[in-house]
């Protein structure tokens, strides 16, 4: 019996990109807090929803760096915006 791919989900391989998907928007999206928000945290948000579409294993990590990428934008806009930094 053949299993349908849809059953079985993401590969080994894919599911080791979207845990390194993840880790790299949360570090984007801390360093994008210190360091113009605007440019480098919309980049992170969308890396962290690419490993959640992936899916596997770091669904939670995925998860959570969408969370962080959206709590590291409203920090980092109120800090340049007080802090009267470059918001690009």
């Amino acid at each position: 019996m053949a299993a349908d791919v849809s059953e079985r989900g993401p590969s080994g391989a894919a599911q080791t990109l979207a845990g390194f998907l993840a880790a790299a928007g949360i570090f984007v999206s801390l360093a994008g807090v210190a360091y113009r928000p605007l440019r480098l945290i919309p980049i992170a948000v969308v890396l962290s929803l690419l490993a959640v579409a992936i899916g596997g294993r770091s669904a939670r990590l995925a998860t959570a760096a969408v969370f962080i990428g959206a709590a590291a934008f409203a920090v980092g806009m109120a800090l340049a915006v007080i802090t009267s930094n470059p918001l690009w």
